[in-house]
Order: structure tokens, then sequence, then C-alpha cells
């Protein structure tokens, strides 16, 4: 099974794609969406939806996860994230995939045993999962949470079937 993890922000987005068979997970690809600071709000948001759907497309996972956004000082920068948090929700979507969605502790503990690792940690330990892999912060999240979807998908689905 092909799933792709995704870290929402409106200049880098990160994303993942492992492969999952049982236990056994393998690195497929990664990389970052990135959006220009340069024009509007909605010209972004368009960019960087355009940038995401590609990848899906591009990728072919089944599933999607993506991480929950949490709740920043500045009401302002989280209130933007949200926004293209909602474009990073939309992409696979309107691709015809599944989407779950797990909070960003939920995803550290997955990865390192610990929900509040930092994201050094967390990318020494996406590489102990996924052997040879060397990415930025934003890819290691985003196959982080990947990571997790693939542990805990079966939980996942049955809520989602549940709701």
């Amino acid at each position: 099974m092909r799933l792709i993890g995704l870290d929402p922000g409106l200049r880098l987005t990160g994303w993942g794609v492992i492969e999952v068979d049982g236990n056994r997970l393998r690195h497929v690809a990664h990389g970052v969406v990135r959006v220009t600071t340069a024009g509007t709000l909605a010209d972004r948001l368009r960019e960087l939806f355009d940038g995401v759907a590609a990848v899906v497309e591009a990728q072919r996972p089944l599933e999607a996860a993506i991480e929950e956004t949490f709740v920043n000082v500045n009401p302002g920068s989280t209130l933007k994230l949200g926004q293209a948090r909602g474009v990073v929700l939309l992409a696979p979507a309107r691709a015809g995939l599944p989407v779950f969605e797990y909070a960003a502790n939920l995803v550290k503990k997955s990865v390192t045993g610990a929900g509040h690792a930092d994201k050094r940690q967390i990318a020494m330990m996406v590489g102990r999962l996924l052997p040879g892999v060397d990415t930025t912060a934003d890819a290691a999240d985003a196959l982080a949470v990947a990571i997790c979807h693939a542990h805990h998908r079966a939980a996942a689905k049955r809520m989602e079937a549940v709701l």
C-alpha cells in the first residue's frame, strides 16, 4: 500500500511517500512544495494546491495522512496556516483519496517514542526507520506523518467508519 504524508505550511509543505507491506516500510520519495512569498494569499494558496495536487498525481498514493495544526501564539499566523492546511487537505481529497489526520504529538510519539520530540530527533528516527533517507526537516516531518499513518491506519479506518 502506498501512503503519502503531508506536513502543511504556507511557504513550505513537506511530503513523503512510503510503501507499506505488513510491518515493512519502504521509502519511495519525498520533497517539499515551495510557495513564493510574493502575491496575494489567494495566489499563494492556488500555487500550494497545484503543487500538492501534482505530487499526488505523480506519486499515486492510495491514502493520505496530514498533520493537524497546533495553535500558534500569533492568531494571524495560525489563521493563514489553517487556510494552507485546508488546501493541503483538499488536494488529495479531490484526487479521490481517503485523508486521515493525526495530532503532532501522536506523530512524534509514533516515530520517536516521545510526544515532544524535536525536529532533529524526528529526522534521525525517520532515517532509522527508512534506511538511507537523508532529508530536510519539512520532508522528514511528512515522512513521519506517513509512518504514523502506517502504524495507526487500521484504527483510523475503524474510527472513520463510525463517524
